[in-house]
């Protein structure tokens, strides 16, 4: 996620002195045939590479500077941003070599502005921001919460009854402001409710009202500040520390972004604490079933109040923009792709049954290959985060150069999941490549859910509740693109997003 910006103090510090490491290392010497260093690695200047981002509006298209930085200087490459200097790789086989070779805690570049704010506000770090054993950790005691796909099956109910209040909402959102009265206007915001509602679920075991017809005060906030958040990240990490202080602005805006977070999950936190400590008297564990929400496993095993909250805060954050985006990417290619919606949906209405409009059980919906062909297709297209990132612990050998430890390197997921010379056709809507069709790409090329012990820890929660939402909403509705809308790309802010409001049809089936 913007890890050139990314100006972490302790990747500052290492990165002063790994460049000279690098040349050290990978000097050629007198056998062309040695592994080169840092100093070899071929990238813009650093006045271009400034210009680029700030004067020509990079910032906002770092996603299409990975695939114009491999056209132009090949799989690997780098640039400076000050003092940090990042090597870039846009080649699947190097990105398998790079995560091949990690350690037991692989480390990449964090949230730095994130991390600060924990550290000024007194804030414990979640799974998001937390690094090291602390880490390893949080990962060790939510894996088999969420990871196992019986545990994610497990919130299939809870995630049904959000799915219909899903498709209640887009009913009554029909036809709200000018244009066809089947038009719902700016469908991402609708699906911001629906994930925020769903992982809310999911973590505290309560409606958050996200999909009334009144939505909540506080519930209102909290989705302002998840759209946000993620813009005053991006400009501050775009600014040296010192300059924070010239310029508040976006620093404030994150703190107030995060605070406003923060309060919102405690008040839930407490209420759910509160419950668990009246209900969970006299019960034994094995009273609990499957589906019982992530708050009481944390607190169950007594995890200190700060880092529960602080867990509950950053996944309630990241349950949102995984599928919110995805949803309204899926919907908005299978409206552009009638002959797909329409294969889909028989693919649906078959595992139903005729004239059904029951939900599908987690076991049926994995088992319909379509389905999963389109929701990988549209992850390939517009992976939630377009790029990742490593700070390799020890020095690594990646293509023809020898990568220093402590050294910033971003993984090119979007580029590589773009290349056509592992997807023919790389940027059109193509399912059925999925199924066979073409012949099988690199297993590292489109990694959405990153790989290895630092891959997504949601991603069966969010394959799960995508599957629900695409079979239900396909189930009552055919969508249809918004007559004459021009077409609409993604653009950078942080993760992902759509560069205007996506619009579209839902017309009763």
């Amino acid at each position: 996620m913007a890890e050139t910006l990314k100006l972490a103090s302790r990747v500052l510090r290492r990165a002063r002195w790994a460049p000279e490491l690098g040349t050290s290392l990978g000097s050629k010497g007198s056998d062309p045939t040695a592994p080169h260093g840092l100093a070899d690695i071929p990238g813009p200047s650093t006045p271009s590479f400034l210009a680029e981002l700030f004067c020509k509006g990079g910032l906002s298209r770092l996603h299409e500077l990975q695939v114009r930085g491999a056209a132009r200087y090949g799989p690997v490459w780098s640039a400076s941003f000050g003092p940090v200097r990042t090597v870039y790789l846009a080649a699947p086989t190097l990105v398998e070599q790079l995560l091949r070779q990690e350690g037991p805690r692989p480390e990449r570049c964090s949230f730095s502005p994130w991390t600060e704010h924990r550290r000024r506000h007194q804030r414990a770090c979640g799974l998001l921001t937390a690094e090291g054993e602390e880490w390893q950790k949080l990962r060790s005691l939510l894996a088999p919460l969420l990871l196992r796909p019986q545990a994610a099956a497990g919130y299939a109910g809870t995630l049904d009854e959000v799915v219909r209040d899903l498709v209640r909402r887009l009913r009554r959102q029909r036809g709200r402001s000018a244009g066809a009265p089947t038009l719902v206007r700016d469908v991402a915001g609708e699906f911001y409710k629906f994930g925020l509602e769903g992982v809310g679920a999911v973590l505290l075991g309560s409606r958050l009202g996200c999909l009334d017809v009144q939505v909540p005060a506080d519930t209102e906030t909290f989705i302002r500040a998840v759209g946000s958040v993620f813009m005053s990240t991006l400009l501050t990490m775009a600014m040296p520390s010192w300059l924070h202080r010239l310029v508040p602005g976006p620093w404030g805006r994150l703190c107030r972004d995060w605070d406003q977070m923060f309060a919102f999950a405690q008040r839930h936190v407490e209420r759910r604490e509160a419950e668990a400590a009246v209900s969970g008297q006299g019960k034994s564990e094995v009273d609990v079933g499957a589906g019982a929400h992530l708050t009481y496993f944390l607190l169950r095993e007594k995890l200190p109040a700060p880092s529960i909250l602080g867990n509950v805060t950053e996944l309630l954050l990241a349950g949102v923009d995984t599928v919110s985006n995805t949803l309204s990417w899926a919907l908005y290619e299978l409206s552009r792709h009638p002959e797909v919606q329409m294969a889909l949906h028989s693919e649906i209405t078959a595992a139903l049954g005729p004239g059904s409009h029951a939900h599908l059980p987690a076991t049926t919906l994995s088992q319909l290959p379509l389905l999963k062909a389109v929701v990988k297709e549209v992850l390939r297209l517009y992976p939630v985060v377009p790029g990742n990132s490593r700070v390799p612990d020890k020095d690594i050998h990646v293509g023809d150069y020898i990568i220093p430890q402590n050294t910033l390197v971003t993984l090119c997921h979007y580029a590589t999941s773009r290349d056509p010379a592992q997807f023919p056709e790389p940027n059109s809507f193509r399912p059925a490549r999925w199924l066979g069709e073409d012949p099988a790409s690199h297993p590292f090329a489109s990694l959405p859910f990153g790989f290895g012990k630092r891959s997504c820890m949601g991603r069966r929660l969010a394959e799960l509740e995508l599957q629900m939402a695409l079979a239900q909403i396909l189930t009552h509705f055919e969508v249809q693109p918004e007559p004459d809308a021009a077409p609409i790309r993604p653009m950078t802010r942080t993760v992902l997003v759509p560069e205007r409001s996506i619009n579209l049809l839902f017309v009763d089936r």
